[in-house]
């Protein structure tokens, strides 16, 4: 068995040569890339070109009956992504702190482990952060399917001249974390008030009602707690555990398997180039007369577009009860039946981007 095993080793070996070389030979012509980009001045993230690469990749994988799911093959290339683009031309980015937040995770998705974060404490700072050019990205939540949409975000989007590059839709996990492997020794569970409600079953299938469930700030800061305490645990997130060194105890133990929230990629001056799964965000401010909303609407059901999303926010000026509206829809700006419905309602909107669809 063990001449096997060596037999096996020294074959994973060569393979992890040959690989080490051939990334190498993608880093030799991502260097050459990156030297066009930096002459013409162009952006270094291209989420629609990584999205097509991973579909091709996919695709082809399962014409070769190839053993990595999907899902494994977009670890592995968005890592390999991060590392292209820091090789090019390192990003910093913004997100909504503290460290081993959910946004967190959701900007390693996509920027991966070795870029340069910064942890924010609001969704405001975010913003300003890309605005003043602190940052070229930022990551922010823009809607849970449980809870509802984040107004903040909506409202910022709303005042600043930021653009939407990307959405990262993600499944929301949570994990039970502590030093303790025996529940029963568990006194005080720390996590934030909304993944207690989100945990419920868990907590009581688990835990008696002598066990003190004490509500904190983040998932991080319960992390940093369970850490420090002894009989304690936490409810967070895999890559809150991790940062703490907080060991797993339990996996995916939130109530619903579909706790999904959908975050934002921001920056400024940010246009995507139009591909095959494209949606468009935009906010309409119409006039405050009957039918003036039904009239906008209907120019896009005359243009065969598919409307996701419409959310109302007040305009808060003077003391009439107005709205704004945030409308994502399928299509990109440059399709023509986009331009026939912005240019029919000229003044009206407001386009914040238009990026590859992940929904």
């Amino acid at each position: 068995m063990e001449e096997q095993l060596e037999e096996l080793r020294s074959q994973i070996n060569k393979i992890d040569d040959q690989l080490l070389g051939l990334f190498n030979e993608r880093m030799k012509l991502v260097q050459d890339v990156g030297k066009l980009k930096r002459t013409n001045n162009a952006v270094i993230y291209r989420p629609e070109r990584e999205k097509a690469i991973l579909d091709r990749l996919i695709k082809q994988n399962q014409k070769a009956n190839g053993l990595l799911r999907p899902h494994a093959i977009e670890v592995l290339f968005l890592e390999l992504f991060s590392v292209s683009r820091n090789f090019e031309l390192p990003e910093r980015v913004a997100y909504l702190g503290p460290e081993g937040s959910f946004t967190h995770q959701a900007a390693e998705s996509r920027f991966g482990g070795i870029s340069d974060y910064i942890a924010l404490s609001s969704i405001k700072a975010v913003f300003e952060s890309v605005t003043t050019d602190r940052t070229r990205f930022g990551v922010i939540p823009i809607e849970n399917n449980r809870e509802g949409s984040v107004s903040e975000s909506i409202d910022l989007l709303g005042k600043t001249d930021v653009k939407i590059v990307a959405e990262i839709p993600m499944n929301i996990h949570f994990t039970f974390a502590s030093e303790e492997d025996d529940v029963s020794n568990i006194r005080r569970i720390y996590s934030k008030d909304i993944a207690f409600r989100q945990c419920r079953k868990f907590l009581g299938e688990y835990f008696s009602r002598s066990v003190e469930m004490i509500p904190v700030t983040s998932t991080s800061k319960a992390a940093q707690l369970a850490k420090s305490e002894p009989n304690a645990g936490a409810i967070c997130s895999e890559v809150a555990a991790k940062i703490n060194g907080l060991p797993i105890v339990f996996e995916n133990i939130e109530d619903s398997a579909r706790n999904r929230t959908r975050f934002l990629i921001i920056s400024k001056d940010f246009i995507n180039q139009q591909g095959e799964n494209n949606k468009t965000s935009i906010i309409a401010k119409v006039d405050d007369k009957a039918g003036s909303l039904v009239a906008l609407l209907q120019d896009f059901n005359v243009a065969g577009i598919n409307i996701c999303k419409i959310d109302s926010r007040p305009l808060r000026e003077g003391n009439d009860f107005k709205y704004w509206f945030l409308i994502d829809f399928d299509g990109h700006f440059e399709d023509q039946n986009v331009k026939y419905v912005v240019e029919k309602n000229q003044g009206q909107i407001k386009w914040l981007g238009s990026y590859t669809k992940m929904l």
